[in-house]
């Protein structure tokens, strides 16, 4: 039987893609529930869940990615699920992975289970400026976690009960992704990843733009070794 499993899917503005994600997650994988987090949406993205009558949350405020998946890690706390898995609402994720990543948590396999575009290398694998990056924030992760990493930046993941807690009662808040990796490998977590397909996105814009690559880099960066060194967040 499977574990009891919550699909926490993050949207922000996604009323062009909100409606095709949960009928994907339905069709590929009924078995587990799913959530949607509203963080504030300024469009009909709120109309759209109610009209499709699926659990959201309705933040008051805008929370950002980190803010908003952490809302639904503590829905699933609350709500005593044994597994929980991240999916982006702009419909880059294929959920029918969903199987795979708690079956492998379930085999006793990992902790978490991260959905890599890399390891394969099919399907749409970013630009160039950014693999490079992303390849050196695996290559960081490593020396101060000692995980190895192809897509540390992927937001499709599925974490085991434990890991529900942690990110329950801790999340990084900005770009959280690589961050998230070695918080809960620092606290013993076994992470692995399983290839997997992305799409590209079909609306709207990523939250990284070139104007910000260099904060992003900077701060994920620091933030990273802070973990590493004990100290706090940057």
């Amino acid at each position: 039987m499977m574990l009891k499993t919550l699909v926490i899917i993050p949207a922000f503005n996604e009323r062009e893609c909100i409606e095709n994600t949960i009928k994907e997650v339905q069709s590929a994988c009924p078995e587990v529930d799913l959530l949607v987090v509203n963080d504030c949406s300024e469009d009909d993205t709120a109309d759209i869940l109610r009209r499709l009558r699926v659990p959201f949350l309705d933040l008051p405020v805008n929370l950002g990615i980190g803010g908003a998946v952490q809302a639904g890690y503590r829905y699933a706390l609350e709500n005593g699920y044994e597994a929980a898995i991240q999916l982006d609402g702009d419909g880059q994720h294929d959920p029918r992975y969903l199987s795979e990543m708690v079956k492998t948590l379930e085999n006793g396999d990992a902790d978490i289970v991260i959905g890599s575009r890399f390891l394969e290398k099919e399907g749409f694998q970013s630009s160039g400026a950014r693999r490079a990056g992303i390849r050196f924030l695996d290559r960081l992760i490593g020396l101060c976690s000692g995980v190895v990493v192809t897509d540390c930046t992927s937001g499709f993941r599925a974490v085991s009960a434990e890991n529900i807690r942690l990110y329950a009662e801790d999340y990084p808040v900005d770009y959280p992704e690589p961050e998230a990796i070695v918080q809960a490998a620092l606290k013993g977590a076994r992470i692995r990843e399983i290839p997997v397909v992305m799409r590209e996105r079909k609306t709207g814009s990523s939250s990284i733009r070139p104007l910000h690559s260099v904060y992003y880099m900077t701060k994920v960066s620091l933030a990273i070794l802070l973990l590493r060194l004990g100290g706090k967040r940057a």
